[in-house]
């Protein structure tokens, strides 16, 4: 894979993930809270449970990368909402949706293996809640919903550097990371 291989274009895109991830993570939140269909907030609840995971596809503290994956992982979730219910193609979810589009044209081949991590985060757990817990417990998800909303305006935009080669290492990281 050569400099030449990655379209310059991320390095705009990505930064601007990083800029509206808190905006993005509390607008998922407040979608969990309203009217929206029960499929799309599993996948939100999916996607915003994964910012809690111990163990991240990139560790949080890693100079540049490490909310990317968190970015990432709420569009792909955002994605499969829309693909399972075309009707929620509104507001955030859209918009991420949309985004999902760049990322599977960045990741090529990978983003098949990031798809099928996101799907399979409806079964796991964060902070020992699974997305049922915050789906049929009232409890479980008012204090998910407070952890969210502390996470996203708690949340710090990370440096990023402008290089393709920090591109190079985010698609290198990933596909060593994604199962």
């Amino acid at each position: 894979m050569t400099d030449q291989a990655i379209d310059p274009k991320y390095l705009e895109i990505f930064p601007s993930w990083l800029r509206s991830l808190g905006e993005d993570a509390g607008a998922l939140g407040q979608l969990v809270q309203g009217n929206s269909a029960d499929d799309v907030k599993r996948h939100a609840v999916a996607g915003l449970n994964y910012l809690f995971k111990s163990l991240d596809l990139i560790p949080d503290g890693m100079d540049d990368l490490g909310f990317l994956d968190d970015a990432f992982v709420l569009r792909v979730a955002a994605a499969h909402a829309v693909a399972g219910t075309p009707e929620a193609k509104d507001g955030v979810i859209g918009r991420l949706a949309d985004d999902a589009v760049a990322l599977k044209d960045f990741l090529g081949d990978d983003y098949a293996r990031l798809d099928a991590y996101v799907g399979g985060l409806k079964k796991g757990a964060a902070r020992g809640r699974t997305v049922e817990d915050v789906m049929t417990d009232e409890a479980a998800k008012s204090a998910f919903l407070s952890e969210v909303s502390a996470w996203a305006k708690e949340y710090q935009v990370p440096a990023f550097t402008r290089d393709v080669k920090t591109l190079l290492k985010l698609k290198s990281f990933l596909n060593a990371k994604l199962p």
